[in-house]
């Protein structure tokens, strides 16, 4: 098969609907040669039947990055699904969770803002240790996707924080494993309406933005743009780039006023 991933194995985390970003980089993943294993939280079912709407049959493995035994086990897992001993060769990192108290920056407890960092920004590095020992021997990419954390954002308040700690461990993982050849970096995706955007108050007042301020445009209803964005750098197109943000989101990171 050929393709920019052909022969590949990739880990997507966060697939949760077929209107993920996370899913369209599974699906452009597998048309560019790739195998692909997902995992699911909590709803694996769901995702075992998102899956079947890929172009090819994926399997679903359990994970609660929260759960060391989960992290523990997770190269095993993956073992169990492989066909050879070729190991792992990418992992995408689409997990982000905040307490509804994370959404209000001057209230929000520790309890609240803890998780959100756990879950949105410890959790890329868990899961790349967790995957390290399918990696090690011919190194490979982590890729993780924000939302440009280098800003204040409207609404946004202390997920905008873990974004910031995700990008920063980003680049901590990729000066630590460079020396494995395995590259990370991020994409810093525009707002997209999906699942998870119901969850972040005033949601649309931050995405208005977007309307008004994409050079190139930009659609709230379509993730392929950033899910091919995670793909290109999964690739070995990208061989010598790690520790970067690349911004998938309509040029509105380099607006001025």
């Amino acid at each position: 098969m050929s393709g920019i991933l052909a022969g590949k194995r990739i880990l997507i985390t966060g697939v949760l609907t077929d209107h993920s970003i996370a899913f369209h980089a599974a699906k452009v993943a597998q048309e560019e040669g790739a195998e692909v294993i997902l995992t699911g939280f909590g709803r694996v079912t769901l995702v075992q039947r998102i899956a079947k709407r890929l172009p090819k049959p994926a399997p679903v493995i359990e994970l609660d990055v929260q759960n060391p035994e989960h992290l523990a086990s997770l190269a095993d897992k993956i073992r169990e699904h492989s066909s050879d001993d070729t190991g792992l060769d990418g992992v995408v990192h689409s997990i982000a969770f905040g307490p509804q108290g994370a959404f209000n920056f001057l209230q929000a407890d520790w309890e609240d803002v803890s998780t959100a960092l756990h879950v949105s920004a410890y959790s890329l590095k868990s899961l790349t240790m967790a995957c390290l020992p399918l990696m090690e021997k011919r190194g490979g990419s982590v890729v993780g996707i924000t939302f440009d954390g280098s800003i204040a954002w409207p609404k946004y308040d202390w997920m905008g924080v873990a974004k910031a700690a995700l990008e920063s461990t980003g680049r901590y993982l990729a000066r630590d494993l460079g020396a494995k050849n395995i590259r990370c970096n991020m994409v810093s995706a525009g707002p997209i309406k999906s699942m998870a955007a119901k969850s972040i108050p005033g949601f649309e007042e931050l995405a208005d933005v977007w309307n008004h301020r994409a050079p190139i445009g930009w659609d709230l209803s379509d993730p392929e743009p950033a899910g091919r964005g995670v793909v290109a750098l999964l690739s070995d197109f990208f061989p010598k780039t790690t520790g970067e943000v690349v911004h998938v989101d309509g040029g509105v990171h380099m607006m001025g006023a």
